[in-house]
């Protein structure tokens, strides 16, 4: 199992500076990086970050950030998707996240999700032969991202496999989905193929897994037997130092050494 540290939470609180918290998520032992936005970043930094550590940038998000349920945010995304695959490139990472934007009020979810199949569609042609993925990510509504359009993980995996593209899968956020009181077996189903990265926290607090009452360990475990076979992106706030919590999610997601 590869974990990978998402260097907005984890390790923000030892250095304000990106590229060196990459130097410090590799100097405690994890095996990937990943990111939010690339154009808040000094790239040039990043990449001599990873070049230095040889750590491999396993996810970052697809800019801009768009109501992708809007037909009239399509062409923006699209636009700013060609950016972030260049950038992705240039980095050395496969794997680009989607966030599918506010419920619209007023507007039928069927419209919505036919915008969105849409869009995606459009992603996937921008995407093909690049050796990139784009990833869709369900976000709970009941306590960080009220008012979300997409929280359902067998929703958007019906919507995945509407699309009906390999460019196009799954963000699966085990935090999102028990904050959502999903069974990970019943949403995902043998659909675990359709996922192309992981995020795990525990709750209550989205901290370090073992701080909370979410069965990650049991989750991954079933994901793994079943189908999965990417990196485990954590994305949490450690409770308290990074590395520390580092060292504690191995422990408790029996991740080896």
């Amino acid at each position: 199992m590869q974990l990978s540290a998402c260097i907005e939470m984890m390790f923000a609180a030892e250095s304000g500076d990106p590229a060196e918290r990459i130097r410090l998520a590799a100097a405690a032992g994890a095996d990937a990086v990943e990111f939010w936005r690339w154009s808040d970043k000094d790239l040039g930094a990043i990449a001599e970050a990873l070049r230095q550590t040889g750590m491999p940038l396993a996810a970052m998000v697809a800019e801009p950030f768009a109501t992708l349920t809007d037909p009239a945010e399509h062409d923006s995304f699209l636009e700013g998707l060609g950016d972030s695959i260049a950038v992705a490139k240039s980095l050395g990472c496969t794997v680009l996240i989607a966030q599918a934007g506010p419920d619209r009020p007023g507007v039928d979810r069927a419209i919505q999700r036919t915008a969105l199949v849409e869009v995606l569609h459009g992603a996937a042609e921008r995407l093909a032969g690049t050796g990139i993925r784009l990833g869709v990510e369900p976000l709970n509504t009941s306590i960080d991202h009220p008012g979300y359009f997409l929280p359902g993980t067998a929703e958007a995996l019906d919507i995945i496999d509407e699309v009906n593209r390999p460019e196009v899968g799954l963000v699966f956020d085990l935090y999102h989905s028990g904050v959502m009181n999903e069974d990970v077996r019943q949403v995902v189903g043998s659909r675990a193929d359709r996922l192309i990265h992981v995020h795990v926290a525990d709750h209550p607090g989205r901290h370090e897994p073992g701080s909370g009452g979410l069965a990650l360990a049991e989750g991954l475990r079933w994901l793994f037997a079943h189908g999965y076979s990417g990196r485990v992106g954590l994305e949490f706030r450690p409770a308290s130092g990074s590395a520390a919590a580092l060292a504690a999610t191995r422990l408790a997601l029996g991740a080896g050494a």
